[in-house]
């Protein structure tokens, strides 16, 4: 019971690896979040999370190392995502000083196919996928206190209970990332475009950065 316990905590670790870093996705996570409240702000999330699933399912099927051997395909990937966080850049900044609203239209999913067609099209997520998440699909047995007294304590990974630990741990900050953000901007008038305006920059760099990547893949 222990072990599951103990690969269940892995699987939430290597989730929050992916997951947590600063980046375009959290960018439109905490736009969504501090603009139009915390259900938008964890549909985005959810946006990004699906793409993982999808990447997961692409991976087990082994079409994610082909992108890896195609680089006319990782470059037109790169340059449709650059493009893609330049324009929500632009979104990002426009309603920055919109007033910030708890409550957000239940049938607004913008923050979901924001994050969905970024985190889709984004090469680096492919790129965790090749390197941490085979570590997550490779059937392994690792034991934590090899080399120490006292029992065993195994991690198993490329079975259900690492997967599902794995999707608990983007479940954790996709649902606790917004809500602290929705906190501190009940608290602080400028926080809510602050971080709009933040999240506008980062999107714009990333998208450049994207952009370059691409022109120099593709030439």
């Amino acid at each position: 019971m222990l072990d599951v316990v103990v690969s269940a905590v892995a699987g939430a670790a290597l989730g929050l690896s992916l997951a947590a870093p600063p980046g375009p996705m959290n960018a439109v996570i905490a736009e969504e979040s501090v603009l139009r409240g915390w259900n938008s702000g964890f549909r985005a999330g959810l946006g990004a999370m699906t793409a993982d699933a999808c990447f997961f399912v692409l991976a087990l099927a082994g079409v994610v190392a082909v992108v890896r051997e195609a680089p006319v395909v990782r470059g037109v990937m790169v340059g449709v995502g650059g493009l893609l966080m330049l324009y929500f850049a632009y979104g990002a900044a426009r309603d920055a000083n919109r007033t910030f609203t708890a409550e957000s239209d239940a049938d607004d999913t913008r923050g979901f196919r924001k994050a969905f067609a970024l985190a889709i099209t984004n090469p680096y997520q492919i790129i965790w996928w090749l390197t941490a998440g085979v570590g997550l699909l490779n059937e392994r047995s690792y034991d934590l206190l090899s080399g120490v007294v006292g029992d065993a304590l195994t991690v198993t990974t490329g079975g259900p209970v690492i997967v599902v630990g794995f999707f608990g741990g983007i479940a954790l900050w996709i649902a606790g990332f917004p809500a602290a953000l929705v906190a501190a901007g009940r608290r602080v008038d400028s926080f809510a475009p602050a971080v709009a305006y933040l999240s506008a920059v980062v999107l714009a760099l990333a998208g450049l950065s994207f952009l370059f990547d691409a022109a120099t893949t593709l030439a």
